[in-house]
């Protein structure tokens, strides 16, 4: 698997098509109610030390098959939440070791002490890469997140930095 930078216009406008696309913007929250963004927000974010975004690629192929990300990166309290979405979905199995390697790009070359993800209490696939990937449970945001109109919980989730393992 490869982590690739979105360095190009090409990476980020196909980033952008994935994070624009419903079902998948619909589990996100950039902050301030922004779910959905556009190639020229993506391409600002990148340009800022708050984010860090990887398309990842099945083994040791080329093409992409998804994102990941790292959001509110904090380098003072050495912090960060961690986000994946699945480009291509016949790829599903690979998000798991994506989220892997970026945090272990997350704690190693960025020194980040823990890093924290949540999901909607409905995202159960969700859920199972965080367990897999040894994050903890450590609460619950009620009703504030919502999906096709209905209110949902969010379930927050941290891991250290001495809990990672990769996962190939």
């Amino acid at each position: 698997m490869k982590l690739l930078p979105l360095d190009s216009a090409e990476r980020i406008e196909l980033a952008a098509g994935w994070l624009s696309e419903y079902d998948n913007y619909k589990w996100l929250d950039f902050g301030n109610g922004v779910q959905k963004v556009t190639p020229v927000t993506l391409k600002i974010m990148t340009q800022r030390d708050l984010h860090v975004f990887r398309l990842y690629t099945p083994d040791d192929e080329d093409l992409p098959v998804g994102i990941v990300g790292l959001t509110n990166v904090d380098r003072n309290f050495k912090t960060a939440s961690l986000w994946g979405v699945l480009g291509r979905k016949r790829y599903g199995g690979y998000i798991t070791g994506a989220c892997s390697r970026m945090l272990t790009l997350a704690f190693t070359e960025l020194g980040l002490r823990t890093v924290s993800a949540w999901t909607v209490e409905i995202n159960v696939a969700a859920q199972r890469v965080l367990e897999r990937l040894h994050f903890r449970y450590i609460g619950r945001q009620r009703q504030c997140h919502v999906v096709d109109g209905q209110p949902y919980d969010r379930l927050l989730f941290d891991l250290l930095a001495t809990e990672h393992q990769e996962i190939t």
